[in-house]
């Protein structure tokens, strides 16, 4: 197991990672990955099964938790809509479900829900690595793992870099682990762009203080698109009490359209976890600055060398 990785082998949240970890053991497994991928199906997890509990709508982190397991060999055991279609329809609790799975023989389980801390509560209770696919409001770690991993490919660093992230920041789990992440590198500077209804919580704002990373709260994209590396776009979560209205210019400006494009330099990035809404404009789609279809692709080759890591450490 890692030594560098604090609380191996769940993965809950994003201060579990350390920069030497992710430098020396992460990044150059997952490119590693990359490659091995080509070659169709590997044999390091054969044998293994992973389960994914997912009580939450999902694409882009369950396809690829899945396919990241099947390409190396694994089996996967799973349920569409774990709130709807599991016993959690009848009252059972999340920690009665994991107990339950863990006679299973199961290997790893990756779970998505609702509720924030939701994954903690499920690692305490069970018998094999539990992986924290998002919980609520709170962290999606994965997810900011390659979103590191996607500047990295991109810009060739992290260090120094400036970011901004728009959009629904109060309720953006991806835009919390990934500035927890970003705190572990020096000379990150962040801009927070978002209607005052939907900034940046204070305590991930505290954490950066502590860890003397530079921020700033502004509520017009247009004031920083051409000074940044990274544009961090989200979508406003509805689903989460998230309402206000992206075309009403009073509140400020959180689109990137080609207003922005000219803005941006050339060699700066817009990124986005995705699903997009109408945050981005699909005319923004084929400039080579769009990294965000090619940030979900990294999806997979992060999740591949996180469960080779789990469960095939000495492979």
């Amino acid at each position: 197991m890692s030594a560098h990785f604090d609380g191996w082998p769940n993965i809950l949240e994003a201060q579990q990672f350390t920069r030497k970890w992710m430098e020396l053991e992460f990044f150059p497994l997952a490119l590693e990955m990359k490659k091995l991928v080509l070659r169709g199906i590997l044999e390091i997890l054969r044998g293994k099964v992973m389960g994914t509990l997912f009580y939450e709508s999902s694409t882009r982190t369950r396809f690829s938790f899945e396919t990241a397991m099947l390409k190396q060999g694994g089996n996967v055991v799973s349920t569409e809509n774990a709130r709807e279609f599991s016993s959690t329809v009848k009252g059972e609790t999340i920690e009665d479900t994991i107990r339950t799975l863990c006679q299973y023989y199961l290997d790893v389980i990756v779970i998505r829900h609702y509720e924030d801390g939701a994954a903690a509560r499920a690692a305490a209770v069970s018998s094999v690595p539990i992986v924290n696919a998002g919980d609520g409001k709170g962290q999606h770690p994965t997810q900011a793992l390659l979103d590191v991993l996607t500047i990295m490919i991109e810009l060739g660093h992290i260090d120094d870099i400036k970011i901004a992230m728009v959009g629904d920041l109060i309720n953006g789990r991806t835009v919390r682990s990934l500035s927890y992440l970003l705190a572990k590198f020096s000379g990150v500077k962040i801009y927070f762009v978002a209607p005052e209804c939907a900034q940046m919580r204070p305590d991930i704002k505290d954490y950066l203080v502590k860890h003397a990373v530079e921020f700033e709260e502004l509520t017009d994209l247009r004031d920083v698109a051409g000074q940044v590396d990274v544009i961090y776009q989200t979508r406003s979560q509805k689903e989460r009490g998230t309402s206000f209205d992206r075309n009403d210019r009073s509140i400020g400006f959180f689109d990137i359209n080609k207003t922005i494009l000219n803005l941006m330099k050339q060699d700066a990035i817009i990124m986005h976890p995705l699903p997009r809404v109408d945050e981005i404009s699909t005319e923004v789609d084929a400039d080579p600055r769009a990294a965000y279809f090619r940030q979900a692709g990294n999806g997979l080759y992060t999740r591949m060398a996180l469960l080779k890591m789990i469960l095939a450490p000495n492979f």
